[in-house]
């Protein structure tokens, strides 16, 4: 991440300590940051990944409004408590408000201004990769998804994201091969011994996934996986652990608004990501269960192997998920709706009657509300960790 600095010098007696202490501080949150922050001219401040306008001092606000129209939107503003530059960048701020351009200032201890550019450039960072995604679609939603397609023109216009259709005869084909480059997921699972013959076909089913995903250059890809059971007599479950483990955000039944909801969530945190159902409900004591027969292998604390819950064939997984504060997110198709909440996994289910892995959390029932009067489809994406806040700044600044 490299977040230039554009300097707005303001013409205040003392100007040269003034200078000096400024400058300084850009040093200052650099370090605390971890992130490459240097002073950038007009000519460069869009060859940046972020951009801060530091407004130096007071009389600045005619010389903002100058470049204004050069400056990548949104603005935001760095300031210190020194030589008017708050009331300037006030100023400033409400010029832009009044002109429906998006900004912030940011003010503060050295320590705030630093966690709050943390925040912002995790936020930019994702925008700019999501932007530029192309998430594969291997068949079409299966056929009980009817609220889970997206309009692949809107989806590339709106947010960035190109959807690439890939046909099933051709992952077939590609099955049909039966090859596979061995790696580290792959053994963990062969070294189990278990049905050894359905978990070499399933490993041949993560070659041919994993060489479309190559082929059609995808950061992600979502499956018309049911369509397996019967032309393979397999399942798609390892295919999709094993690439969510390697970073290629992977789903099941051709679920895109999922698939995006995988990344987005994905490239906010740096966490594998666990797409499931919600599967009930239990308002009298404020939990819900979740569960699929997939997750990312490097999610769970141990694995157990199973068969797909819904078909008793192949490769499926019961996984361990570590208790604690978990995420869960949804977003739609074209990013207009979203989801979020922070819950407590409060334990590991082993019920015959759902899909492999579950999970109990807890959660408020008024937010609990939200699957029953507005939910966005019906797979929800779980990842480790409190990030609602984080969540939410990203779609304020869509």
């Amino acid at each position: 991440m490299k977040i230039g600095v554009y300097y707005v010098e303001s013409n205040n007696a003392d100007t040269v300590n003034i200078n000096q202490y400024n400058r300084d501080l850009v040093s200052d949150l650099a370090e605390r940051t971890g992130y490459d922050i240097d002073f950038v001219g007009l000519e460069d401040v869009k060859n940046r990944d972020m951009l801060l306008v530091f407004i130096g001092g007071g009389g600045t606000e005619g010389m903002f409004k100058a470049v204004l129209d050069r400056l990548p939107q949104p603005v935001f503003l760095l300031t210190t408590g020194k030589n008017n530059s708050l009331a300037a960048s006030m100023e400033i701020l409400s010029y832009l408000v009044q002109n429906n351009i998006k900004g912030e200032i940011i003010h503060g201890s050295n320590e705030k201004m630093a966690h709050r550019i943390q925040t912002l450039a995790a936020v930019f960072a994702a925008k700019k990769k999501i932007s530029s995604m192309r998430l594969g679609c291997v068949g079409k939603p299966s056929d009980w998804l009817i609220s889970s397609d997206v309009d692949r023109e809107e989806s590339k216009k709106r947010n960035g994201i190109e959807i690439v259709d890939i046909p099933m005869d051709e992952f077939f084909a590609e099955i049909a091969k039966k090859e596979y480059t061995p790696n580290e997921y792959t053994d963990r699972i062969k070294a189990f011994n278990w049905h050894p013959e359905d978990t070499e076909l399933c490993c041949q089913i993560y070659g041919a996934l994993k060489r479309l995903v190559e082929k059609y250059r995808l950061d992600g890809v979502t499956v018309r996986c049911f369509d397996l059971l019967g032309p393979v007599r397999g399942t798609g479950c390892l295919a999709l652990a094993v690439l969510n483990a390697e970073g290629v955000y992977a789903g099941c039944e051709g679920d895109m608004p999922a698939l995006i909801s995988m990344a987005v969530i994905g490239e906010l945190t740096g966490k594998p990501a666990f797409m499931a159902n919600p599967s009930r409900i239990e308002s009298d004591n404020g939990t819900m269960i979740f569960a699929h027969c997939t997750l990312p292998l490097n999610m769970p604390e141990k694995i157990e192997l199973m068969t797909h819950f819904e078909s008793g064939l192949g490769v499926a997984f019961r996984g361990t998920i570590p208790t604690g504060p978990v995420t869960v997110f949804k977003t739609s198709g074209l990013m207009d709706r979203y989801f979020v909440k922070t819950a407590e996994l409060k334990e590991n289910l082993t019920e015959t009657n759902l899909c492999r892995t579950q999970i109990r959390i807890s959660m408020p029932e008024e937010d609990m509300n939200y699957f029953l009067t507005r939910s966005i489809g019906n797979h929800h994406i779980i990842v480790t960790g409190d990030y609602e806040e984080l969540v939410r700044e990203f779609y304020r600044w869509l």
